[in-house]
């Protein structure tokens, strides 16, 4: 039978020196392996905790019980298609040639113009128009070929104001540049006037030119009231894209724009260039109106062709560049 091992024989090298106990060569040699394995043994044994925190796994169970918005992965915002929509959206756009889309607006103010003062004898856009018309109506027979001409002026004026008034607080409140606001806006517009002419091709309103000739009757001003109101989205707009040159409603102060720019003839004018542009733009849509109108009789087909050009100017923007931030 083997002797046990003395303890004192694993005892520290230094501690036995200083003890008078030092081991011989021998023993060391026996007594190194045991050491070395008894001081693996305990450091694994002291590793064995942080391994396990480091290495533990959570139960599928566990994982699976979590609601989704506790999860890294749905906490990305990218990983959502809703999220990058509202991104999308939300974002500014640039103005760099959105002229275009306002010279559009002003050929639909045109168009539209001729085609409603052909069939009530008011205007839905220009308002300087109506408020003549307005003025007058105390003195104008009602035996005229537009009877209650200047009450279909003050509807027209009434609702082109609250059109106004909504429009800009709408696009004030969502952000004036926001892709979503302009092109919300301008399907709004879009709708107006397709409701507008489904009305009218539906029957429920007389669609006639120069038919309209007995007493009001408040159920026709309908569309002048819809129109009106659609319009007044136009110029809030060019308001919150910076065109102010670029009304689309007014002939007026652009006329007088024109020939008090004190760059007139200057060779790069782009306001200029932009005001000439949206004059020759009403004339055209009011000249277009006029052949269309005398073609077909009907009021209804200017509107559907002016709805269509509005859709084009809403999906215009759905699709329009991001406004590039220089980084700072």
């Amino acid at each position: 039978m083997l002797p046990l091992h003395d303890p004192e024989k694993i005892m520290d090298p230094s501690l036995a020196k200083e003890t008078g106990t030092e081991t011989s060569p021998r023993d060391k040699s026996v007594d190194l392996p045991r050491l070395e394995s008894s001081s693996r043994s305990s450091k694994e044994t002291s590793s064995q905790p942080s391994r396990k925190n480091t290495l533990e796994v959570p139960h599928p169970e566990t994982s699976a019980s979590r609601p989704s918005s506790e999860r890294p992965e749905a906490s990305k915002p990218s990983q959502t298609l809703l999220h990058r929509g509202q991104l999308y959206f939300n974002a500014e756009v640039s103005t760099a040639h959105a002229d275009i889309l306002f010279l559009c607006c002003c050929f639909i103010s045109g168009l539209v113009d001729s085609t409603i003062y052909h069939a009530f004898g008011t205007f839905v856009s220009m308002q300087t128009g109506n408020t003549i018309f307005l003025g007058l109506g105390g003195a104008t027979p009602h035996n005229t070929s537009k009877p209650y001409g200047w009450a279909k002026s003050l509807v027209s004026i009434a609702c082109f104001c609250l059109g106004c008034l909504t429009f800009s607080h709408v696009t004030r409140f969502f952000g004036k540049l926001r892709r979503g606001t302009l092109a919300v806006s301008f399907l709004s517009q879009t709708l107006i006037i397709f409701i507008t002419a489904a009305i009218v091709q539906g029957g429920s309103v007389n669609g006639s030119l120069d038919t309209i000739t007995d007493d009001i009757d408040w159920w026709t001003v309908l569309p002048v009231a819809l129109l009106s109101f659609q319009s007044a989205g136009q110029i809030v707009g060019s308001r919150a894209v910076n065109l102010s040159e670029l009304p689309t409603v007014v002939l007026t102060s652009m006329l007088h724009d024109i020939f008090t720019d004190e760059k007139l003839l200057a060779k790069a004018n782009v306001k200029r260039t932009r005001r000439v542009l949206a004059f020759f733009a009403i004339l055209i849509g009011a000249i277009a109106g006029g052949f269309i109108d005398e073609g077909s009789r009907r009021m209804q087909l200017p509107l559907w062709i002016a709805g269509g050009i509005k859709l084009g100017i809403t999906l215009a923007w759905v699709v329009w560049p991001e406004k590039q931030t220089s980084a700072v």
